[in-house]
C-alpha cells in the first residue's frame, strides 16, 4: 500500500479502499464531520444502523458532489433486526436513509441477537441467508460480518453458500485477536479494525510512544500503519480535518520486523471491553 487511493481486495474480487473512515459516533454535526472527511480524501464511509447517522451520512455525500461509484458505502443490520424478515426489512431501511440503490459491502453488527437467546445460531443463520440473497440480488457487492469469533463464523460455514468478505473486529496494539486473525486469513476473509488506535491507554503506552518518536510519526500514524501491515483494513475516526489528514499519511514509513513482532506482543492494552458472547466490561 502507497496511499490511501490503494486497495485491498476481497474474495469475490471487489476492491475496497486501504483506509475507511468510522462513524461511529459521528452524529449531532456528524454531516459536517463526514463532509470534512470526504474532501480529507476519505472514499470509505463504514456505518451501521445502530449509528443513527445514515441520514447525516447522505446529506455529506450530496453536498459533496462526489459520483456515488466513487464511494464505498457501508452498513451493518443490527442485533435487533437479525432474522429473516427483519434482516431485509432493516436494509431497507438503510437504503432509504443513505438514498442509494445498491451497497459497496453489508454486514452483520453482532453474531448473537443477545446473550439469553438460545436458538440464536438458527437466528444467525436465517440472516445470513438474507445476506447471500441480497448479494445475488446485486444490492450489495459484498456480504460480510462483525465481531464474529471463529466459532461464530463456523456456524456459518455449516450452512452457507456464501464465504464472507469481510470480519470487522476491535484490532490494535495491545488486542490483537491472533487467533480470530489468523483463522479470517485463512479462510480469505478480510480483517478490518475497528477502534485501531485503541484508547488512551495504547496512544499513550511506552511502547508506542517509544515506536512512534523513532519513526518520526505521531502513536495513531504508527498503530493505522501497523494495520496495515498486518494485512489488516483500519477503520480510523476523526473530528478535525488536522486529523483525518494525519491518519490518512501513513505510506512514508515501514515498521521493521522487529518493531513488529514487538507490538504484537505487547501485554494487553485498551481493550474496548465488548466481547460478543460476554456481558459488557465496564472499565
Amino acid at each position: 500500500m502507497k496511499s490511501i487511493g490503494d486497495c485491498f481486495e476481497l474474495n469475490n474480487g471487489v476492491r475496497i479502499p486501504c483506509i475507511g473512515f468510522g462513524t461511529y459516533k459521528a452524529a449531532g454535526n456528524g454531516a459536517g464531520v463526514i463532509e470534512e472527511a470526504l474532501r480529507s480524501g476519505y472514499r470509505y464511509l463504514d456505518t451501521a444502523a445502530f449509528y443513527d447517522n445514515e441520514e447525516e451520512i447522505s446529506e455529506a455525500v450530496r453536498a459533496s458532489g462526489i459520483k456515488r461509484e466513487e464511494l464505498f458505502l457501508v452498513s451493518k443490520v443490527w442485533k435487533d433486526d437479525m432474522g429473516a424478515k427483519g434482516t431485509r426489512a432493516a436494509f431497507e431501511e438503510s437504503l432509504r436513509k443513505l438514498k442509494t440503490d445498491y451497497l459497496d459491502l453489508y454486514l452483520i453488527h453482532w453474531p448473537r441477537p443477545d446473550l439469553e437467546t438460545g436458538d440464536w445460531k438458527e437466528i444467525l443463520t436465517e440472516t445470513w441467508k438474507v445476506m447471500e440473497e441480497l448479494y445475488r440480488e446485486g444490492r450489495i457487492r459484498a456480504a460480510g460480518v462483525s465481531n464474529f469469533m471463529p466459532h461464530h463464523l463456523e456456524v456459518l460455514f455449516d450452512a452457507a453458500e456464501l464465504c464472507p468478505a469481510v470480519n470487522q473486529i476491535e484490532f490494535h496494539p495491545g488486542y490483537t485477536q491472533e487467533f480470530t486473525v489468523n483463522y479470517c486469513k485463512e479462510k480469505g476473509i478480510l480483517v478490518q479494525a475497528w477502534s485501531p488506535l485503541g484508547r488512551r491507554r495504547v496512544l499513550e503506552h511506552p511502547l508506542v510512544l517509544e515506536l512512534s518518536e523513532k519513526y518520526h510519526v505521531s502513536p495513531a500514524q504508527l498503530c493505522i500503519r501497523y494495520a496495515l501491515e498486518r494485512g489488516v483494513l483500519p477503520l480510523p475516526k476523526a473530528s478535525s480535518p488536522e486529523r483525518m489528514k494525519e491518519n490518512q499519511d501513513v505510506f512514508g514509513f515501514e515498521i521493521s520486523r522487529e518493531d513488529m513482532y514487538r507490538i504484537s506482543s505487547m501485554p494487553p492494552a485498551g481493550w474496548s471491553g465488548e466481547h460478543p458472547d460476554f456481558e459488557r466490561v465496564r472499565f
